[in-house]
């Protein structure tokens, strides 16, 4: 540890601009080459270019910057614990040395950045560069004078104290010493040595590390290590972490995270693509092309007029308010979405005229119908972000692009996507391959059931903001939309610590013609009894939603939950048959025979058959400290309606069944309700679950083993949708559990010829019937596909 200074003395050596600079020994003198021209694309990458310090919309975040900078200097105490006194660096809690890194980098930025008013401000730089020595000689050197045990996590060292230790040294590079930037870098390396490797976005962060080490360093190895480790990122992947074929993205190895890790790895790919073009160091590898490719194959599907989808968050679900927020406004899919878009517009730097078109459209689109959250009142967004967008969603010369209209089966993410003209859905499932959540850091303490069948969804126009303004802390966890679930109590991260429980089935995943889409999931519940079966049958003004065989015995009631709703629910109308019900804050009521209901302005509900329903309107209140161990302790309240299926205590055969019908008014909703013909329900067993919808040409089933169900067969576990079309049949078909090598499907109608088929289906037999053979035992649960002539 250093020996104790005060804070007196610390800031006292660096008040006077001429003493504090004469104090710190210019580097030795190089004549200008290829790593300052890098060093200073990275300082441009950091704090911009052409940002003006009076614009009406960047001058506040410019002030606000210099303002907690200001904060952070003057509340500099340096001493043998620490730099900061709520930041000792021998916790053994949260990520002091990161924390640490991360103030003297805010300093740098207000430093290095125009209209902060600290902008060039050399007793500042002094102090960050007496603030760097006190970490090195305390904390973060190659003498390594701290006990590992108190680095909490590798993170902490390897990736996030390096980065914004490097990040304040390229900023006051002017004032930093040869020998001071000798013993930064020599840190780096004793703390990340070479041949520390990791899969996904933490091997990008190690690969932004090193170059930005290697530039600052001036060490060509450095930098071609940089290069060359970046490499193995980028193929696809068909197990453990990364992109696959399908668009999925994991990370720690059960988690769908393209939203978390996804958008850091593609981010620090858009950083080093224009760091390193056209240097020495240029990435070349042909398979970078994959990481272009995953914009609209894995992260515009989850991105919806603005919102980036919660479902492929992990934990960062829980990360709305944090309790050090700076700006007091809370994060959410809406400004993590404007995250996405400004890394998709650098990411476009690198790539080809029509793909950087087809994304600026994109992002300009996005940013247009977002009526929920504008740039402009993104209080968290950084300046270099905002002014990239701006940029984009100001320019006459891009052509917005519409949302597309289609169905997505994230079947190695266990994930579905679904979208219509004036509304979107979207699906989360687990299984033996992923996890029910993911709870870790103390975060998403509260998250156990988000996969068990969670169904969101979102109008084009309105509640965009359905799951931003607070949702996560106020909602009730045990009825999240969609899912069945048993309300034993569970313990706050419940399963553990990183632990990722997994559920033990292994049928999960569903199979699409690119329009509509067939899902479902061999359900099971976190530490629980709980099984069952569900479906979902994505249409074209519909989702078609079917429970049966749920049993338990956990000796508490098991519930299937319609829906829940909020954001706009404070006085509006829900009506039930035709009857308006109270609209009082509190509210219950059990709906015996309800045939169908409404909630103004969100959906309607169809129970074919009629069914009982019970309501619930109510006011909850939470802090997101209640979620993560970092989050604010601000409460807030929010109002909830909530429909739900009670299956009752231990129930050894539950069922349900229900229409959401998003968007729809009342009239088209009893309207739906009384064409009784629209929609059959040919199966809903523990064994079998599908449906017809004639209108549509449409038939399908899941198929938990073996059977017929209408028209269609199967040998064994398979998700199978049929559509017709004038003269012309398709087939598509998925084995979920992927436990079997091939499949016998038989559709129970003439076919006359065979118009296309993939390469894994063998056409058996035609005529009468359509039998084909089906080759699973490569596909990850893929769709394979046929096209027919019918008979």
């Amino acid at each position: 540890m250093p020996s104790p200074l005060s804070r007196r003395r610390f800031l006292g050596a660096t008040t006077g601009a001429a003493l504090s600079l004469a104090l710190v020994p210019a580097p030795a003198a190089f004549a200008a080459d290829e790593y300052d021209t890098l060093r200073a694309k990275w300082r441009n990458l950091l704090v911009g270019t052409g940002i003006s310090g009076t614009d009406p919309l960047f001058a506040p975040r410019l002030a606000a910057l210099g303002t907690q900078a200001g904060a952070y200097r003057s509340s500099m105490a340096p001493s043998s614990a620490g730099l900061w006194p709520d930041l000792p660096y021998n916790t053994l809690k949260g990520d002091p040395i990161t924390g640490t890194c991360n103030r003297l980098r805010t300093m740098a930025l207000a430093y290095a950045q125009t209209g902060t008013g600290l902008t060039g401000d050399a007793g500042l730089a002094a102090d960050i560069v007496a603030g760097l020595d006190h970490i090195h000689d305390g904390v973060y050197s190659a003498a390594d004078p701290i006990p590992h045990e108190y680095w909490d996590w590798w993170w902490n060292v390897q990736i996030g104290a390096p980065q914004s230790l490097l990040d304040t040294c390229v900023l006051v590079y002017d004032h930093l010493s040869a020998g001071q930037i000798a013993d930064y870098c020599a840190a780096v390396d004793h703390f990340l040595p070479d041949s520390t490797e990791f899969t996904g976005a933490n091997q990008v962060d190690f690969c932004r590390v090193r170059a930005l080490r290697g530039i600052v360093g001036r060490n060509p190895a450095k930098l071609a290590l940089a290069r060359d480790m970046l490499s193995p990122v980028f193929p696809r992947v068909t197990s453990g972490d990364g992109f696959y074929a399908d668009g999925s993205f994991l990370q720690h190895n059960s988690i769908p995270y393209t939203g978390s890790y996804g958008a850091v790895l593609i981010n620090g790919v858009a950083l080093l693509f224009a760091l390193l073009s056209g240097s020495s160091w240029q990435i070349t590898d042909p398979a970078r092309q994959l990481m272009l490719d995953a914009v609209e194959n894995s992260f515009a599907p989850f991105v919806y007029n603005g919102a980036f989808m919660d479902n492929v968050m992990g934990r960062g679900v829980s990360r709305g308010l944090s309790a050090t927020s700076t700006t007091g406004m809370p994060s959410s899919d809406h400004s993590r979405g404007q995250g996405i878009m400004s890394t998709i517009l650098l990411l476009g730097t690198g790539a080809g005229p029509a793909e950087q078109a087809r994304w600026k459209g994109l992002v300009k689109g996005w940013l247009q119908r977002d009526y929920y959250l504008s740039l402009e009142d993104n209080a968290n967004m950084d300046v270099v972000a905002l002014s990239r967008l701006l940029a984009v969603r100001d320019d006459p010369g891009v052509t917005a692009v519409a949302e597309p209209v289609g169905h997505r089966s994230f079947n190695s993410m266990d994930r579905a996507t679904h979208r219509r003209p004036q509304w979107a859905a979207t699906l989360s499932m687990c299984s033996n391959r992923t996890a029910f959540y993911e709870f870790g850091n103390d975060e998403n303490k509260r998250g156990w059931h988000t996969n068990s069948g969670m169904l969101a969804w979102w109008r084009a126009s309105a509640v965009l903001g359905q799951y931003s303004d607070a949702f996560w802390p106020t909602v009730d966890p045990y009825r999240l939309p969609g899912t069945t679930v048993s309300r034993k109590v569970l313990a706050d991260g419940e399963g553990g610590s990183f632990a990722r429980p997994k559920p033990t089935a292994s049928w999960a995943g569903g199979t699409t013609d690119g329009t509509y889409g067939v899902a479902g999931m061999d359900i099971r519940g976190l530490t629980s009894t709980l099984n069952g079966r569900k479906s979902w049958f994505f249409l074209d003004d519909a989702i078609v939603c079917l429970g049966a065989g749920i049993r338990c015995t956990d000796g508490t009631g098991v519930e299937s939950v319609v829906d829940n709703r909020h954001g706009g629910v404070y006085s509006t109308a829900f009506t039930v048959d035709g009857v308006k019900q109270p609209s009082t804050a509190s509210w219950s009521a059990t709906l015996a025979g309800a045939g169908w209901a409404h909630l103004d302005g969100h959906a309607g509900y169809v129970f074919p058959g009629g069914a009982t329903v019970k309501a619930l309107r109510e006011d909850r209140t939470g802090a997101w400290r209640d979620i993560n161990g970092g989050g604010s302790t601000t409460p807030f309240t929010r109002r909830y309606l909530t429909m739900w299926f009670d299956h009752g205590t231990d129930p050894t055969g539950g069922t349900y069944s229900y229409v959401l019908l998003p968007g729809a008014d009342a009239a088209a909703t009893a309207a739906r309700a009384a064409d009784a013909g629209r929609l059959t329900v040919l199966a809903n067993t523990a064994n079998h679950q599908g449906i017809s919808v004639p209108t549509l040409g449409c038939t399908a089933v899941n198929f938990y083993g073996t059977g017929t169900v209408g028209t269609l067969s199967s040998t064994g576990p398979a998700t199978v949708m049929a559509r017709t079309s004038g003269s012309t049949g398709t087939l598509c078909v998925a084995n979920p559990t992927r436990n079997a090598a091939s499949l016998d499907i038989t559709w129970n109608r003439p076919v006359s010829a065979v118009i296309s088929t993939d390469p894994t289906v063998t056409v058996l037999s035609t005529g009468s019937s359509l039998q084909l053979r089906i080759d699973t035992s490569a596909a990850n649960g893929a769709t394979h596909k046929i096209t027919v002539s019918l008979g």
